[in-house]
C-alpha cells in the first residue's frame, strides 16, 4: 500500500493557571489545556492521525499519562518521536487537515502562524497544513469556553 490515512482526535478542558499551548504556539486567552503534558489537543490529535496511518500504537499507550516522565512534557517532542516511528514503519506524511473546535480562544487570527508552526514540526511545506476553527454554537459540553476538540486527518505516504 502506498498511501495510507489516519485520523486523531483529542479533547482537553480549558482551565485558568494554563498557558493556551495549540499547535504548537502559545494562543492569547485566559485559559489553556489541562492535560498531564502541556495539554496540546492540536499535536496530540496530529500524532495520532500519524500513528494510525502508520497502524502503530496510539498517544496514549506510547506516552502514558501516569508516567511522570511526561508531566508537562513539551508536545512537539512527544510528536517528533511518533514522526520518527512513522519514519521508521518506512512512512512519510504529505499533508494535515486540522478542526480546532472550541467557544475558548479564536483560531482564525493564528491560523497562519499555527499552518507555519505545525508545518516546522511535521517537516512539510505550510501549505500541505490545513487548520480551521469551529465554534459549537453555543451547544455541548465546549460551550462557554470551557474546553477544546480537536480532529485530525493525515495522510502518509509509503517511501
Amino acid at each position: 500500500m502506498n498511501y495510507r490515512i489516519g485520523i486523531g482526535l483529542d479533547v482537553h478542558r480549558l482551565v485558568e493557571g494554563r498557558p493556551c499551548r495549540l499547535g504548537g504556539i502559545d494562543l492569547p486567552h485566559d485559559k489553556g489545556p489541562l492535560g498531564h503534558s502541556d495539554g496540546d489537543a492540536v499535536l496530540h490529535a496530529i500524532a495520532d492521525a500519524l500513528l494510525g496511518a502508520a497502524g502503530l500504537d496510539d498517544l496514549g499507550t506510547l506516552f502514558d499519562d501516569r508516567d511522570p516522565r511526561w508531566k508537562g512534557a513539551d508536545s512537539a517532542v512527544l510528536l517528533a518521536e511518533c514522526l520518527r516511528r512513522v519514519r521508521v514503519a518506512g512512512y512519510a506524511p504529505v499533508n494535515l487537515d486540522v478542526a480546532v473546535v472550541t467557544e475558548g480562544p479564536r483560531i482564525a487570527p493564528h491560523r497562519a502562524a499555527l499552518r507555519a508552526r505545525i508545518a516546522e514540526l511535521v517537516g512539510l511545506d505550510a501549505a500541505a497544513v490545513n487548520i480551521k476553527g469551529k465554534s459549537v454554537e453555543g451547544l455541548g459540553a465546549l460551550a462557554g469556553g470551557t474546553g477544546v476538540a480537536v480532529q485530525a486527518v493525515c495522510l502518509l505516504q509509503r517511501v
